[in-house]
């Protein structure tokens, strides 16, 4: 009996954290379908820690990672390479996910291929072009060149319609970001006492590193961490440091060597997860942990001005607070002083999936291939 050939490609850490479950989850099924993986390396140390983590082995590395590497340098790579990956494994089905600049060049590649691509995780919007950027513009290429959208949210599905996408293969499953967390957090937990945290102290974690945040938007987040760890004692903030000099330069500048504030290197998947689960409140600017910390009770504070999932908003998980320091100081300084506010987010449901995305991605799959394997 013929099996379904799935290649799944991903290149960077989120990437690799939400599709990993998807990945194990074709792995079960050998008599059904044959899992194929590609990674092109955007980000190679950090996906490799995932890689690692979930015990996934790649049947091709594209290894691309340069330094100073910029879109066009990804974009063309992961394009002229997927070419002869194709034509190596002959897949049914390309799997790619989100808003990278992988997802979005991989797709394209498929796209002149002839082959049909499965976007996980479709149909996100800000309906702002340039934020965020290039994230925005690289999820409605991968829907547009996209044959089958597997949507988190039903607000997922409405803009997908709403972009003149047919409804025939739309289906919504929920984000497999959840089903990674759930397994991690149950499965991994991390010792975190490298980092000198105080258990008596509330912890705040913090991350931040979108480019739209360079500049002026960091500073003040720093501002605003320094505010707030004067006028409260008993508080601690940990913030993975992102790598990037646009990161490092300023937080190093501004928190370096400060009383309760944590400044360490970027964390592997389940030690984030762990930390995660013992923080307070979680103040961000990554899309992955806005949909992952609700899941874990924890109030979410976004450091940007739009969101492509409002969805946790609209539960009242996640509240937009943006980059201006007081706000911010004002958001943090509410949920230290209001128990019931802090109550009220933390109960809030969480509107982004119950664990069994991967398993519902991929019963669609084998419904929609089901003439292949007979």
């Amino acid at each position: 009996m013929a099996r379904i050939r799935v290649l799944t490609v991903f290149g960077t850490r989120p990437e690799a954290i939400k599709m990993a479950p998807l990945v194990k989850e074709l792995e079960k099924q050998t008599d059904i379908f044959k899992s194929i993986v590609c990674v092109t390396a955007q980000h190679r140390q950090m996906l490799d820690q995932v890689l690692k983590l979930f015990r996934i082995y790649p049947d091709y590395d594209l290894n691309i990672m340069k330094p100073n590497q910029d879109l066009w340098s990804i974009t063309t790579e992961v394009l002229m390479l997927m070419k002869e990956v194709f034509e190596k494994s002959k897949p049914d089905i390309v799997l790619v996910h989100g808003d990278t600049t992988t997802s979005m060049a991989a797709a394209l590649s498929a796209f002149y291929a002839r082959i049909p691509v499965g976007h996980v995780e479709a149909g996100l919007r800000t309906f702002n072009k340039f934020y965020p950027f290039p994230e925005e513009i690289n999820r409605v290429f991968a829907d547009s060149l996209s044959t089958y959208h597997f949507a988190p949210t039903e607000t997922s599905v409405q803009n997908l319609i709403k972009s003149s996408i047919s409804s025939e293969h739309i289906y919504k499953t929920g984000n497999t970001v959840i089903d990674a967390l759930l397994h991690t957090v149950e499965n991994n937990r991390a010792d975190l006492t490298y980092i000198g945290l105080n258990p008596s102290l509330k912890t705040i974690l913090l991350t931040s590193h979108r480019r739209e945040n360079f500049g002026d938007p960091i500073r003040n987040i720093c501002k605003a961490v320094l505010e707030l760890t004067e006028k409260n004692k008993d508080i601690q903030v940990v913030y993975p440091v992102h790598l990037n000099p646009n990161v490092q330069e300023p937080v190093n500048e501004l928190l370096g060597g400060k009383e309760r504030i944590h400044l360490i290197a970027p964390m592997e998947y389940a030690p984030f997860c762990t930390l995660m689960k013992e923080s307070h409140i979680i103040m961000t600017d990554s899309g992955g942990v806005q949909e992952e910390a609700p899941s874990l009770g924890k109030p979410v504070l976004v450091l940007r001005t739009t969101t492509e999932r409002p969805e946790a908003v609209e539960y009242g998980t996640v509240k937009l607070v943006g980059t201006d320091t007081q706000k911010i100081v004002e958001e943090v300084q509410n949920l230290l002083d209001n128990p019931q506010e802090y109550k009220k987010m933390s109960e809030s449901i969480n509107p982004y999936g119950d664990g069994l995305a991967s398993k519902r991605i991929v019963e669609i799959i084998q419904k929609e291939f089901a003439a292949k394997i007979g």
